[in-house]
Parts: C-alpha cells; structure tokens; sequence
C-alpha cells in the first residue's frame, strides 16, 4: 500500500492531509481586535494627540486656579522655609509645562523666598519642568512631527540641534527670544540628547533666572543697586540676542 513515497521512482509526494497543514501553518493568523487597538492607540499620531489633550488640559487648570496670585498674596501662612521652595520647585516645573511665562514664575520665587533661596527654586522648578517636556516630547510628539520636518528653515533648525545640542541649547537658554515651551518641544522632536539638553538648560538659565529672582525680591525697592543692575543683566541679554537676529535675518532667509 502506498503512503506518502510512491514505489516506483522514489519521489517524496506530501498526502493532502500534510499539504493543508504545512498550508495553515504558513499562513499567519489575521490580528484579533484588541491587537488592531492597541496598534491604532500606539500609533504616532494617537501619541500626538495625547501630548495636545495633556497640555490643554495643563494650561486650562493653570487658568483655572491662577498660581500668579501668590505674587499679590504670598504664601498661606503653614508654608515657609525650605519645604516650601521645595513645593513651590515641583509647581514651577507643573506650570512651565502649562505654557505660564517663566518670568512670571521667577519674579515670584524673589518675591516669596528672597534672592538665594528664589533663585535656587526657580532654577530647580526651571530644569524640571524643561525635563518634564522633553520627556512628553520625546515620547509624545517625536515620532509624528519629524517627517513633517520638510521646510528649509526646520531642517536647519533640526541639524543644529541635532548635531550641535549643548551649544544650541545654551545659546536659547542664555539669550531670550525663543519662548521656553518652545525650545523644550523642539529639543524634544530633535535628536538631542537628555544630558546635552538638562546641562545647557541648568547652566545657560542661571543668569536671567538670577536677574528676575532679585528684581522679584527687591521690587519694593526700584531704585536699589541691586534691582537696577537685575534689570540690567535682564535688558542686555534681549537687546543682544535682538540686535544678533536683525544681523543674520539675510542669512536665515537663504537657508
């Protein structure tokens, strides 16, 4: 009787029954539902819209509770010292995230805790939030926003911060002109580092986060030394990072 070799020329001949299971099991199974989910939900742009419902959400809680009324009503009395720099940090890092001005929010870190203390707060506050963004970004937004990246001057603006990250980041941080949040999302769909970028951010934000935290603390005082050089030290910055831009406004446009 005959099976699956055949008698007479010796050729290997697979029964039916052998092809329909080789068949099958090359063949790979369509995804069930849940697998179609949880592709749909992890795809790029899902991601991207997650990241814009959690800043609306961010900035509409900011508008909702109004944190720039400690600037007229300070501190609630339990709080004070240390512990409360350390909350008022963390909130700082929370609201920059949330789109609130970063010079608001050192103006009330002179107010509330003083120059030393408001400077070290605002400056904590300053690389969390940075931090914070990055990582949303990074994770988020990356994967959707770099193939849009197609014009001349977001391609220029992708390569520098790619290719020259530290140095990049410490000019933004250093001269004012491009918003905070902004800096923080770009870094993040770029292929920045986190080290080149938590650096720069720490060492390029120390001046003008110093400068509005002792304005902050010696507002009561305007014609004070110490406001005036703040001042100072705040207006020089923008001014050049101002005059910079107006010389290599050619240059951009031939990007």
């Amino acid at each position: 009787m005959l099976d699956a070799t055949t008698r007479s020329g010796g050729t290997a001949t697979a029964s039916p029954r052998a092809a329909a299971t080789e068949l099958a099991v090359a063949v790979p199974a369509p995804p069930g539902p849940s697998a179609r989910v949880t592709r749909v939900l992890l795809s790029p742009w899902s991601r991207l819209s997650l990241l814009v419902v959690l800043l609306a959400a961010a900035a509409s809680t900011v508008l909702l509770y109004e944190p720039q009324r400690l600037l007229a009503h300070g501190l609630p009395p339990q709080f004070g010292g240390a512990a409360a720099a350390v909350v008022f940090a963390a909130a700082y890092g929370l609201c920059s995230v949330a789109f609130v001005p970063r010079p608001l929010l050192n103006l009330g870190a002179g107010a509330l805790f003083g120059s030393q203390l408001g400077t070290g707060a605002a400056l904590t506050g300053t690389v969390l939030g940075a931090g914070i963004a990055f990582g949303l970004g990074r994770m988020l937004g990356q994967d959707a926003l770099r193939p849009l990246l197609r014009g001349r001057l977001l391609k220029a603006a992708d390569g520098q911060l790619s290719r020259h990250g530290f140095r990049s980041m410490m000019a933004v941080r250093l001269f004012p002109g491009v918003p905070f949040w902004a800096a923080n999302y770009c870094a993040a769909v770029s292929r920045m580092g986190w080290v080149p970028f938590l650096l720069a951010t720490a060492l390029g934000s120390i001046p003008n986060t110093a400068a509005y935290a002792v304005a902050g603390a010696r507002a009561s005082s305007p014609t004070s030394p110490a406001f005036l050089i703040a001042m100072a030290l705040i207006a020089v910055p923008a001014l050049i990072a101002a005059v910079v831009a107006w010389r290599k406004r050619h240059h951009l446009r031939g990007q």
